[in-house]
């Protein structure tokens, strides 16, 4: 019982350690999408950080027939993400080409288990890297007003859009660990 109350101990502590604490707005952006760059960051970092070293049979793993690896569902979240660039920035939904580059991305199920497969789990870390760049970049051209606009849609607000983002990584970081933990040794 003392050494599982110890390891809880050093894992609490740990993250403790790799979490920044504290939000504010990353440097170069408005208050509010400063705020959400920080938060979405934090997260970014938090799920790199407990895949970064999965081998080839963890990446790949399926948990059931109908389930998604974690490579596949880190391809998702920069999916998802290059979604919403286009949904808030362009006022738009992917187009064929987008479509296809990122479709099996987006939707998982058997698309994404026939796909999304045998890379390393660096690939798929390296793309989300790449998405998350043009993200900060895009953002930082925008401003507090531009965030509170609804979406060309008009069912919500960019503020809340980029909210969904960041909340669509936590629930799939939960997914992950848990997937993590049924992996054979």
């Amino acid at each position: 019982m003392k050494k599982i109350l110890y390891v809880f101990i050093a894992l609490i502590i740990a993250e403790g350690l790799y979490a920044q604490n504290v939000i504010k707005p990353a440097k170069g952006y408005s208050n509010d999408i400063g705020n959400m760059i920080s938060m979405l960051d934090d997260l970014k970092g938090r799920v790199t950080r407990i895949v970064s070293n999965m081998d080839q049979k963890g990446t790949d793993f399926l948990l059931d027939e109908n389930a998604n690896r974690i490579g596949a569902m880190i391809m998702h979240l920069a999916a998802t993400e290059v979604y919403y660039q286009k949904y808030t920035l362009e006022g738009r939904a992917f187009n064929a080409e987008e479509n296809k580059k990122w479709g099996a991305a987006m939707s998982l199920g058997d698309a994404g288990r026939e796909t999304l497969k045998d890379q390393p789990i660096s690939y798929y870390l390296d793309i989300w890297d790449q998405v998350r760049s043009e993200t900060k970049a895009l953002l930082k051209e925008k401003d507090d007003k531009w965030f509170a606009k609804k979406t060309s849609a008009g069912s919500m607000n960019n503020h809340w859009a980029w909210y969904h983002v960041m909340e669509h990584q936590a629930n799939h970081m939960g997914q992950i660990r848990l997937i993590q933990g049924r992996i054979p040794e």
